[in-house]
């Protein structure tokens, strides 16, 4: 199920000195070369908006996939590195090649009517809410 989510508060009073030391740990051990993307979720009427940096991405590279109450999106990006440094023409290499991979739990969500699209580097996926069903209720009879 989608939630709230406040912005951490990054003043003084939350000063971590330890917080570089944890980063730097999440990012030598992660099983992802290029991290994490970053996305924000928001709720706009009948629908949550999630919205997924992936610049540098053609729109074939990304796949947005739904199963089991769960929204998976995944982009991998292609390097012609190996093939340009034969013929000696990269003097530095510093992006990132490879793919990313995050899931979402779209528990409470109409899966049928998820709808995405990709715009300048932004994947922007409307996820409908479902529609409440109002309870029922009936007098059973005793036998």
């Amino acid at each position: 199920m989608l939630v709230p989510y406040a912005r951490k508060n990054h003043n003084v009073s939350n000063f971590n000195p330890f917080h570089d030391f944890d980063e730097l740990e999440r990012a030598f051990f992660s099983d992802n070369a290029l991290g994490e993307f970053k996305a924000d979720i928001q709720e706009d009427g009948d629908n949550f908006v999630l919205e997924a940096d992936l610049p540098g991405f053609k729109k074939e590279d990304i796949h947005v996939d739904v199963a089991d109450d769960r929204l998976t999106v995944s982009a991998e990006r292609h390097s012609n590195f190996e093939d340009k440094d034969k013929k000696g023409n990269y003097l530095r290499c510093e992006r990132s090649y490879g793919s990313y991979a995050r899931s979402f739990d779209i528990s409470g969500i109409d899966a049928a009517g998820i709808k995405a699209a990709y715009a300048d580097g932004v994947l922007r996926v409307t996820l409908p809410k479902q529609k409440e069903v109002p309870a029922s209720s009936r007098r059973l009879e005793i036998e």
